[in-house]
């Protein structure tokens, strides 16, 4: 189990909570809070996959420049699934407004 932390300098606030996902194999749960700031908290059952993560989040915040607090419980998905599920948390903060 590791726990990882980022921060981005990001503009567009998110203005309410967001969940999508689940915690089960291959998947990963995606909570999002609005705050002043973009943190992201990773729970991952898989060690030592760090600059992965870096990578898929810098591209997805590249595009989508949200702030806000990040949660993601991760059980072993792969890149493209933490894309999705960040997509998807983007996508329902969209529909919601």
């Amino acid at each position: 189990m590791e726990k990882l932390n980022f921060s981005y300098q990001n503009t567009q606030p998110v203005t309410k909570f967001i969940h999508v996902g689940v915690v089960a194999s291959g998947d990963l749960e995606v909570l999002i809070y609005p705050d002043n700031k973009t943190t992201l908290e990773i729970v991952t059952g898989s060690d030592g996959f760090k600059q992965v993560w870096q990578n898929v989040l810098d591209r997805f915040f590249a595009r989508y420049p949200l702030q806000g607090k990040f949660v993601i419980h991760d059980f072993g998905a792969t890149p493209g699934v933490v894309n999705l599920r960040l997509t998807q948390a983007m996508e329902a903060l969209n529909n919601e407004e």
